[in-house]
C-alpha cells in the first residue's frame, strides 16, 4: 500500500513535469504550423507510456538504486574495510582506496552503456555517416571515458584537491584535440559529452559522490560530494576525439 501512495505521487509529479512540454508540442502544430497532430490515437497512447514508463524508472531509483549506490559507497569505504580496523581514521590514504576507484569506474562503464540518450545519439550517428561511425563502437568509446572520469573523480574526492584544477586541466587538452582532430567527429564528440549526463548515469554517480563523501575522513559531502557528474561529461570528449584521431592515424599511415 505505501508504494502505491508513493508511486502514485511520483506518477503526477512526472506527469506536471512533462505536461509542458505537451502544450508546447501541441501548441506549434496546432496555432503555429496549423496543421492537425498526425496519428493522434498513437501519440495519446505513447504519451501515456512515456510517463508511466518515466514515473516506474524514478519509482525504482528511489526504492533500489539510491539505496544501494549509498549503501556501495559507504562499504566500500568504511576504515574496517579499507584499513583493516575500526579505529577513528582522521586522515584519508588515497592508495588504500583501490577498490573505490574500480567500482567507480565500472559503474560508470555499466551505467552509460545502458544510457538511453547515449544509444540514441549512437543509432543516429551510424544512420548519418552510413555506417562510417559503428553504434557499439561510439558507446565503448563513451563509457570508457566516463568509467575514466568517475574513477579520476573519486579519487578526488579522496585526495580533497581542488575540482577546478582537473577540470582545467581537461578543458586544455579538450581545446588541443579540437585543433587537431578530424572535423566530422569534433560536433558528435562534444555531443557524447553531453549525453552520459541524462537518467541513468547522473542518479547513481550522484549518489556515489555523496556517500563517498560522507564516509571518507575529513571530507565533506557538501563540498566534495559533487563534482563527478562534470568528470563524466568532460572525459567522454576526450576519448572520443583521442580514437577518431587514432584511427585517422591509421588511415593515413595505412595509404
Amino acid at each position: 500500500m505505501e508504494f502505491i501512495v508513493d508511486f502514485s505521487k511520483i506518477l503526477l509529479a512526472t506527469g506536471k513535469d512533462v505536461a509542458p512540454i505537451i502544450i508546447l508540442i501541441g501548441s506549434f502544430q496546432l496555432f503555429v504550423l496549423r496543421q492537425p497532430i498526425p496519428h493522434l490515437r498513437r501519440v495519446i497512447i505513447g504519451g501515456i507510456y512515456v510517463v508511466i514508463g518515466l514515473a516506474l524508472f524514478l519509482a525504482g531509483l528511489e526504492k533500489a538504486l539510491f539505496p544501494l549506490g549509498k549503501i556501495m559507497a559507504a562499504q566500500l569505504s568504511d576504515p574496517a574495510f579499507i584499513y583493516g580496523t575500526d579505529n577513528i581514521v582522521t586522515q584519508a590514504n588515497w592508495m588504500a582506496y583501490g577498490w573505490v576507484y574500480l567500482f567507480a569506474a565500472m559503474i560508470g562503464f555499466a551505467t552509460t552503456i545502458a544510457e538511453p540518450s547515449l544509444i540514441a545519439v549512437a543509432f543516429k550517428a551510424s544512420e548519418v555517416s552510413a555506417g562510417t561511425i559503428k553504434p557499439w563502437g561510439l558507446r565503448i568509446t563513451v563509457a570508457l571515458g566516463v568509467a575514466i572520469g568517475i574513477s579520476l573523480g573519486t579519487f578526488r574526492i579522496v585526495t580533497g584537491t581542488p575540482l577546478y584544477l582537473y577540470i582545467m586541466v581537461g578543458y586544455m587538452i579538450v581545446i588541443v584535440q579540437t585543433l587537431l582532430a578530424p572535423k566530422n567527429i569534433i560536433a558528435l564528440a562534444y555531443d557524447s559529452g553531453g549525453v552520459t549526463t541524462s537518467t541513468v548515469t547522473v542518479p547513481l554517480v550522484a549518489v556515489l559522490g555523496l556517500g563517498l563523501a560522507a564516509t571518507v575522513p575529513g571530507r565533506n559531502p557538501a563540498l566534495d560530494g559533487f563534482g563527478l557528474i562534470a568528470f563524466a561529461s568532460l572525459c567522454p570528449i576526450i576519448t572520443v576525439m583521442g580514437y577518431a584521431q587514432i584511427m585517422h592515424w591509421k588511415t593515413k599511415r595505412k595509404t
